[in-house]
This record gives C-alpha cells, structure tokens and sequence, in this order.
C-alpha cells in the first residue's frame, strides 16, 4: 500500500501588517490613507523595540506621540494622523477594547489663514512652468482641484462641450462638477492626443488596464482598456500596482497617473525662479482661485460648491482672507 502523505501544515497566520492592509480595503480607504497607516503602525513598533500592539496600551501610544511632538516636532495634523491609524488598529484589526481611548492626548490643531497669491504672482508662477505639470498647475489654479482631484481625472469627466469638469470620488468620496476654463480647452485636447498614443502603445504591448475602483473591473472585463477610464495625466513609466488585479488576484503592471510629488516640485521650483517669497505647494493654487473668484463678486455658495466644502464655514475662511489688511480697515496711521 502507498504511504499516506504528511498532513500540509496550517497555513501561516497573516503578518500584523498584511491584516492592516486587508482591513483598510474593505473598508474602502484610499490607498494614501492605507499607506501612511501602514506606516505609522510599522514606526509605533520600532519605536517599542518591535513589541506586538497586544502587549502595548494607553502609556505606550501615548509616549510615542510625545516623541513625535517634542523630539520630532512634527505638526499637530501629523501628530493626529498617526494616534488614529494607532487607534484603528487597536479598534478594527486587533478587535480590542479601548477603555484608555480618553486619556490619550489629542493635539490641539491651531487655526491658520491661508497662503493666498496675488495675480500678479499667480501669472509669474505659472509663466515658468511647461509641460505636464504646467498645464496641472494651470488646472489647479482655473478650477480650484486639489491636486490628486486633478491627477486621478479619467477621460469620460472632461465635457468639453458642457465646459465642465466632473470630480469623482474627491475628498469625503464626493462627486462634484467644476468649471473648465476656455483657455484650457486646446491644451487638454493635446494632453489627450498625448495620453491616448501612450496608451494604444500600451494595447500593443498586451497591457493597457487601468485600475478601476470597486471591482468593476469584474463586472465589466473589458471596461479597463477602455479610452473613457484611462488617465487623463498618464505617467511616462509603468509600474506593478501596489494591490492585486480583482480578476486574477495577481500583480499587475499598470500604467499609474502622474506623482504627486513630480507636481509639488514643479511648483516649488517655479515659484523659487519667479522669487515669489511666500510659501508656495499646489494647494496654495486652490486658495488663490477660491480668495479670487470671491474678489471677482462671486457669491460663497458658489464658490463653495466648485470647492466641494460640506460646509459653508469652511469656506468661510477666503472672506477673513479678504477682510485682513488695508482693504479691509483703515490705519489710523493713514488718518493722522
């Protein structure tokens, strides 16, 4: 008779990290929020000399938060974000009660105006920027995206007939509709032009599938080498996707949309060869079309819906902006 085979051992346990992951996604956070939680977990347990989270409570957390405020200095934002991925996962990975969740610190997040640019300085940066990321940070500035808003743009959302931007899935997973500038028109088209020859390129070579949110990409096999759902800001290299094909479970090479951070250097590059002194990142484009289209008689419910704001008050914070300085009061050294 044929010897029996040894029984397979169990498979392995899913490392703390891998559960993380798994949590976040089926929860449908971004894939931002699952990396910079993957992070901060991962330097909470190196800080602790690798001890497991099970064997860590209220005291550790909030050592480590010390350590970020006083010996890192990090802001109060920061600071936030890394007790709330810590808090997501005592609460939704390990599944464990929180009786300590009060005593730790949260740190109190202080108000702050916005960097808001001139005209003036708004034409200067832009008239030493080109290319790609010119033309991202003309959108940025002409429709008041935030800038992964204008990176994650697929082809359907851009109605050049209508003069209108579709936002999908922007802050809070809300979709909104944005003004298109006639200026931009004629770019865009050539951006398109551009963005379609790399991805037929890319059919050719076998590839061609984009990342499609929520699985359509099941329901819909063919949906993801589709003109309509490519990026409008392909990047010029592919690369394997950080979470597996929804069909096969398997990694794949993808062609993503530009980085973030090729914008943020453009633009910081920019605005040091224009000599503007102030703080300039892509986000302050947004303040300064939200702040203009205000000083242009706009009425704040508009302005508010092209922002996307849940809420009036905060958009609110472009009239302080208005208000503050010599347009708002009169010095009463002026009067002497």
């Amino acid at each position: 008779m044929a010897e029996a085979s040894p029984p397979s051992p169990p498979p392995a346990a899913p490392k703390l990290l891998d559960r993380l992951r798994a949590d976040l996604r089926t929860r449908h956070y971004s894939i931002r929020t699952e990396q910079a939680y993957v992070d901060w977990v991962r330097r909470f347990v190196l800080f602790h000399h690798k001890r497991h989270p099970v064997e860590m409570g209220a005291a550790e957390v909030a050592a480590f938060l010390t350590h970020l405020a006083v010996d890192r200095q990090v802001s109060a934002s920061t600071q936030n974000q890394a007790k709330s991925a810590i808090l997501y996962l005592y609460k939704s990975v390990l599944q464990i009660d929180l009786p300590w969740l009060d005593e730790v610190v949260q740190a109190k997040t202080p108000r702050r105006l916005p960097v808001v640019l001139t005209p003036h300085e708004v034409r200067e940066l832009l008239l030493h920027m080109q290319g790609t990321t010119g033309l991202i940070a003309q959108l940025l500035y002409g429709t008041g995206m935030r800038v992964m808003e204008v990176l994650r743009l697929r082809v359907k959302d851009v109605e050049f007939a209508r003069r209108e931007i579709v936002v999908r899935e922007g802050k809070g997973n809300k979709d909104r509709v944005t003004v298109l500038p006639e200026n931009l028109i004629r770019p865009l088209q050539a951006q398109l032009d551009h963005a379609r020859a790399l991805h037929e390129k890319d059919v050719q070579a076998g590839l061609g599938r984009v990342y499609l949110p929520y699985a359509l990409a099941v329901k819909y096999p063919q949906a993801d080498r589709t003109w309509g759902w490519q990026w409008v800001f392909p990047s010029p290299v592919r690369a394997l996707d950080p979470r597996p094909d929804a069909r096969t479970g398997e990694p794949m090479e993808r062609r993503h949309h530009v980085f973030p951070e090729s914008v943020q250097r453009a633009v910081r590059e920019a605005a040091r060869r224009a000599t503007i002194a102030k703080p300039v990142t892509p986000h302050v484009l947004r303040h300064s079309f939200a702040t203009h289209m205000l000083q242009a008689g706009y009425d704040i419910r508009t302005v508010q819906e092209l922002l996307g704001h849940a809420d009036v008050s905060t958009t609110m914070i472009y009239t302080h902006v208005l208000n503050k300085g010599g347009r708002g009061v009169l010095s009463p050294l002026d009067a002497l």
